[in-house]
């Protein structure tokens, strides 16, 4: 996709303070410190467009931005940060679930994952609310400069049989050589495509 335009809407907590769903969105999630502001910002090629945090666990609403006024990309906030207070990580939960499962517009949430860690229950648990609730996951691994091609290939390997899905679904990602970045968009793309498909 050609970014022309990218900008920041509205953070939210419940769904009376969610913008007017005008566009189809998409949504990214990830456990805290995994990536994905600058997943976001690579994306639509800003710099700090989504702010990024040297504090893990520092996103704790929902935000939202429209990219060329015609599709939305909704951050979530990160998940799995031991320093973020009890009451946070209580409401994180209710607070995701409610918007991933009634949200009419969404039509895809990216699961981000750090290339160079192995999955946790989190992440499975995550893929089958997922498929409970029909959203398309796009699994993308971040960070993957930090590793060798064959490196990257047998983590590629064991995260998809952790997860118990085919590794050619899971998309490399480096923000810093915007590697997979057009894969990203054409995965977004095809989702977005296909609901619009759907429905005609």
């Amino acid at each position: 996709m050609i970014v022309k335009s990218a900008a920041f809407v509205t953070s939210a907590v419940k769904p009376p303070q969610y913008p007017e769903a005008l566009h189809p969105e998409v949504a990214f999630a990830g456990r805290s410190n995994v990536g994905k502001s600058s997943l976001i910002n690579t994306l639509v090629n800003r710099k700090r467009l989504v702010k990024t945090s040297s504090t893990p666990g520092r996103t704790q609403l929902i935000n939202f931005f429209t990219v060329n006024d015609r599709i939305s990309l909704v951050d979530l906030p990160g998940y799995g940060y031991a320093k973020v207070p009890a009451s946070v990580t209580r409401n994180w939960g209710p607070m995701i679930e409610t918007y991933l499962k009634g949200r009419k517009t969404l039509k895809a949430v990216v699961l981000i994952l750090d290339i160079r860690r192995t999955p946790g229950i989190e992440e499975k648990n995550f893929i089958d609310w997922l498929e409970l609730y029909h959203r398309t996951p796009i699994l993308v691994l971040t960070k993957a400069d930090k590793l060798s091609k064959s490196v990257q290939k047998k983590q590629r390997q064991a995260i998809g049989t952790t997860l118990g899905v085919d590794e050619a679904a899971l998309i490399l990602f480096s923000a810093k050589t915007r590697l997979g970045r057009p894969e990203v968009w054409s995965a977004i793309e095809r989702a977005v495509l296909d609901e619009h498909h759907e429905r005609d």
